[in-house]
């Protein structure tokens, strides 16, 4: 059953002739409504399974059911400042599904409060929940931002919630669209905004399963901020008009968390301060994480080693850092290469532990605050907060999700503090920005058609011990018994081609530190003349908010 226009109620102030007010309502087809209404009280039953030994059990139930919500942010003198005072509201609010949503749409949000509004953020999973809590516990502290579970699909759940938050807009990361949420938003005239929008190929093919469905949210939209063509493209085909897409680049581009953390390593060097970026010019915030990262080198007692991090690396992926590590230990040139690793999810630090162990590799375990001696192979950085300490300090980056069928972790992170990158094919997550960074020679990824290595001169004089020293049949045959088991027998060969490649790059990286070093600057300059992307996202979405505010006052 297609979905259908319904008319729009005339507001008792705005004129009909403008763009927001004649809009038309797109309902989704009725089966829609009613699987909604059959799978709300097993949504239920599944959160009280998930969750209902938690703490803030009963808080997760209210607020995804419509009971209670905390008070809504309180108005900024910066509303003010920014004549954004005559509006009755200025709170908009933000959904980001988990971790990776919440990471990048934080230098936006940031932005918005900067600029005066008041943001009310959402979350699906505990993960992207306890990520948004932490990441903005100041702004929530102060009232500016208000935090909660998303409301279920369900209209008078959502009624609720728009009658409590009251928000000028509402904005959506990356991919994730609800049908009802999105008919409500457009019946109450909220302006619905998709940032850094994103469709690969495969929810592009979800969503066409269920067209009248997707046609309905597509037309319920009132903007569509796309990372790239393809996925505009995509949201096209799905229902959505050009008028309402513009394509602006993507978010993950725009690092802004501190980059070096002191504290958290124990630094004793108190000459050395942090810096956020802004307050200095960028010569002197690069000259500033030098010292800070030798700093923390020489406390940690790995200053003159080569270090490489394998991080938010997920199961599967652990192994074949192990892998390649002792390889490159069987290289005399590289006998003293540290690895460090990240992993993703602090409910796995325990197993990674255990692998580690059960290798041949000698471990030191941050949690533990075991100290890097010389013996020390493999350190395992099994703590929150400290990812881009790791990134800065290391001569080369493995970045996890991309090794198994992740889509990929975000490499601007490396990139930014000028750390060449390594990445398996699995990068569906982030490919614009993996191709990109590919182009200068900043992140390798094997087959990657974009690929433009940086070549010095004198690089050629070791290629022989590269060669001889590359990563053996017998050792991938080792990696397949330990890593993940391959669907089938070209799938296993693939990875196994897939991470020789990546040892031969890595290694070459490492005997080579001035190639690592100016592949990473590449990266770091890459990363500088992409962040413009924040500052079109705002606009576009400012420009929206304004638009609907003076067309309520006509």
């Amino acid at each position: 059953m297609p979905s259908s226009p319904t008319p729009s109620k005339p507001s008792t102030t705005a004129s009909s002739s403008t763009a927001l007010s004649s809009r038309a309502v797109y309902q989704p087809p009725f089966y829609y409504q009613c699987i909604i209404g059959l799978l709300k009280p097993l949504y239920r039953l599944q959160v009280w399974r998930r969750s209902h030994e938690r703490d803030n059990y009963q808080q997760e139930v209210a607020q995804r059911f419509g009971k209670h919500y905390p008070a809504a942010p309180t108005a900024d003198i910066k509303a003010e400042i920014n004549h954004k005072a005559e509006m009755n509201n200025n709170v908009i609010w933000c959904h980001a599904v988990s971790l990776g949503e919440t990471n990048t749409v934080a230098p936006l949000l940031d932005m918005l409060l900067a600029h005066g509004y008041q943001i009310w953020l959402t979350n699906t999973t505990q993960t992207g929940f306890a990520r948004g809590a932490s990441r903005f516990a100041d702004d929530i502290a102060q009232g500016r931002l208000s935090h909660s579970y998303v409301p279920v699909d369900s209209p008078a759940v959502i009624e609720t919630f728009l009658a409590h938050v009251q928000p000028v807009a509402a904005l959506f990361v990356e991919t994730e669209l609800w049908a009802n949420i999105l008919a409500k938003l457009s019946e109450h005239r909220i302006p619905s905004i998709l940032v850094n929008g994103r469709l690969s190929a495969s929810s592009f093919t979800s969503y066409q399963k269920i067209a009248a469905v997707s046609a309905s949210m597509m037309k319920n939209l009132t903007l569509i901020i796309a990372q790239d063509n393809e996925s505009a493209k995509r949201f096209r085909q799905l229902g959505a008009h050009s008028a309402q897409i513009r394509v602006a680049g993507s978010l993950k581009w725009v690092i802004n968390s501190p980059v070096l953390n002191n504290e958290t390593i124990d630094s004793k060097t108190d000459d050395v301060q942090a810096t956020d970026g802004s307050a200095v010019k960028k010569e002197d915030e690069r000259a500033t994480i030098q010292k800070q990262k030798s700093a923390i080198a020489v406390e940690l007692g790995i200053a003159d080693r080569p270090i490489w991090v394998a991080a938010s690396t997920h199961s599967g992926e652990e192994s074949i850092a192990l892998l390649l590590q002792e390889q490159l230990l069987s290289n005399p040139a590289l006998a003293d290469t540290l690895l460090i690793i990240v992993p993703r999810h602090p409910e796995r630090f325990d197993e990674v532990a255990t692998l580690i162990q059960n290798s041949t590799l000698m471990m030191a375990r941050r949690s533990n605050e075991e100290v890097i001696n010389t013996d020390t192979q493999v350190y395992l950085a099994d703590s929150m907060g400290e990812l881009m300490t790791w990134y800065a300090l290391a001569d080369v980056a493995l970045v996890g999700g991309s090794l198994v069928d992740v889509g990929g972790h975000n490499p601007v992170e490396p990139a930014s503090v000028a750390t060449p990158v390594l990445m398996g094919r699995q990068t569906q997550s982030c490919q614009s920005v993996v191709d990109k960074l590919a182009s200068v020679g900043a992140l390798y990824q094997p087959n990657n058609a974009f690929y433009r290595p940086i070549n010095i001169e004198d690089v050629a004089t070791n290629n022989e011990n590269i060669a001889n020293s590359a990563i053996s049949s017998s050792d991938i045959s080792s990696l397949d018994m330990k890593g993940k088991q391959k669907s089938s027998r070209n799938k296993s060969s693939l990875a196994a081609n897939d991470t020789a490649l990546i040892y031969d790059q890595l290694q070459s990286w490492l005997i080579h530190p001035l190639l690592a070093k100016q592949a990473g600057q590449a990266g770091e300059q890459m990363t500088v003349q992409q962040q413009a992307v924040l500052t079109r996202q705002f606009a576009m979405i400012e420009k929206v908010i304004e638009q609907h505010s003076n067309q309520e006052t006509l």
